[in-house]
C-alpha cells in the first residue's frame, strides 16, 4: 500500500474549510419541466427506500462505493437539504458508508480507482453543503492518494489501482473530474497534475476527435464525452481539439451506449452543457423523452449494473435542468 501524503496537514484543512468550502448554489432561473421534476423526485424516491441501513444499496453494485457516491450526488443535485431536509439522512447515512470505506492507511477508498474517483467526487461535492468534521481530511486523504498514483504512473494518469503502471480515458477521466471537483471546494491541486492527466487524455483523441480507451483510434462516444468533459472544466473550449470532440458528439445526439448506457448519459449530459447552449438543449430533449420511457412505476431505471448506479446516472444525467451541483455550474 502507498503511504500517506498530504498536500497540506489536515488539522490546517480543517480549519480553513469554512473559509474556503463551496455553498449550495441557488437554483437558476430557468424553470423547470413538471416531466423532469416527477421523474427526478420519483427517483429519489426509489433511492432513499431502497438504501440499506448500512447507507449503501442491495443490488448487484449497490456495495460499491463509487456508486454510492453516485446516489448521494443525486439527491445533492436536486438541492436536496443534507442537514436539515427530508433526504438529510440518505445523504449522511451514504457519506457514512463512504468514510467506512475509506483506508485509514493512504485514503484509499473502495478497490478500485473508479470507486475511489466517484466517491472523491461525492465528498467533494458535500464538502461545505454537509455539517460534517470528518469531510475535510477525508477529502485531502483521497485527494493526496489520486496525486500520489499519479506521480507512480509513467504515463502521468490513472488506470484500475493506484499502483497501475499502465493508464485509459476512463479512470483518468474519473480522477480528472474529481480533482476538479476538490479544488473547487478549497482543496490545493497542482495544475502540474491536472496538465499531465490532460496530456494523456489528448495523446487518447483521434484526428476525427473521438477519443480512445487507452490510445488514438477506436474512439467512443462515451469515451469522447468524457475528454470534451475534462477540456471544459480545464477552461480549454476554445482549442481546436475541443471543438473537433464536440462536433464529433453532436452529430452522435442519436447514440446509445448498449453497454454502459447511463454512464453515457452521464457523461454526455455534462460535455454538452458545458460545451454548447444550444447542442445540451437538444440533447436534453431528447433524453428526457428517452429516460421517461424506461423509468419504472416504482422509479429506478433498468441496467446490467443494478437498479442503484442506473438510477443515479439516470438522474444525475437530468440534473443540470438544476444546476445546484458546483461541478455542474459553468
Amino acid at each position: 500500500m502507498l503511504p500517506p501524503r498530504l498536500v497540506i496537514p489536515l488539522l490546517a484543512a480543517a480549519l480553513v474549510a469554512p473559509v474556503m468550502a463551496q455553498s449550495l448554489p441557488r437554483r437558476q432561473d430557468d424553470p423547470i419541466a413538471p416531466q423532469v421534476e416527477a421523474m427526478y423526485t420519483k427517483g429519489l424516491r426509489f433511492l432513499a427506500s431502497t438504501q440499506t441501513a448500512e447507507g449503501n444499496w442491495p443490488d448487484r453494485t449497490g456495495s460499491e462505493p463509487g456508486v454510492v457516491g453516485l446516489c448521494v450526488m443525486a439527491f445533492l443535485a436536486h438541492g436536496e437539504d443534507p442537514n436539515h431536509g427530508p433526504f438529510a439522512n440518505n445523504i449522511s447515512k451514504g457519506l457514512d458508508y463512504i468514510l467506512r470505506q475509506q483506508s485509514d492507511t493512504n485514503g484509499y477508498i473502495g478497490s478500485s480507482m473508479y470507486n475511489h474517483g466517484f466517491a472523491t467526487l461525492a465528498l467533494a461535492e458535500a464538502y461545505g453543503v454537509l455539517q460534517d468534521d470528518r469531510l475535510a481530511p477525508a477529502l485531502q486523504s483521497a485527494v493526496d492518494l489520486i496525486l500520489s498514483a499519479q506521480e507512480r504512473n509513467p504515463r502521468g494518469a490513472w488506470r484500475y489501482t493506484p499502483e497501475s503502471p499502465d493508464a485509459d480515458t476512463t479512470v483518468t477521466g474519473c480522477q480528472l473530474v474529481a480533482l476538479f471537483a476538490a479544488r473547487n471546494a478549497g482543496i490545493p491541486i497542482p495544475d502540474e497534475a491536472l496538465k499531465k492527466g490532460q496530456k494523456f487524455m489528448i495523446r487518447c483523441r483521434g484526428t476525427d476527435g473521438s477519443y480512445g480507451y487507452t490510445s488514438a483510434g477506436s474512439g467512443k462516444p462515451t469515451l469522447t464525452a468524457i475528454g470534451c468533459l475534462t477540456l471544459a472544466l480545464a477552461k480549454e473550449k476554445d482549442s481546436k481539439g475541443f471543438a473537433s470532440s464536440l462536433g464529433y458528439l453532436k452529430r452522435r445526439l442519436n447514440y446509445r451506449d448498449r453497454y454502459y448506457p447511463y454512464y453515457f448519459e452521464y457523461y454526455m449530459s455534462q460535455a454538452l452543457f458545458h460545451a454548447e447552449d444550444d447542442a445540451w438543449t437538444e440533447w436534453n430533449s431528447r433524453n428526457i423523452r428517452y429516460l421517461a420511457a424506461l423509468q419504472s412505476r416504482e422509479g429506478s431505471w433498468p441496467g446490467n449494473k443494478g437498479p442503484a448506479f442506473s438510477t443515479a446516472g439516470a438522474l444525475l444525467s437530468l440534473a443540470l435542468n438544476y444546476r445546484f451541483l458546483p461541478i455542474y455550474e459553468k
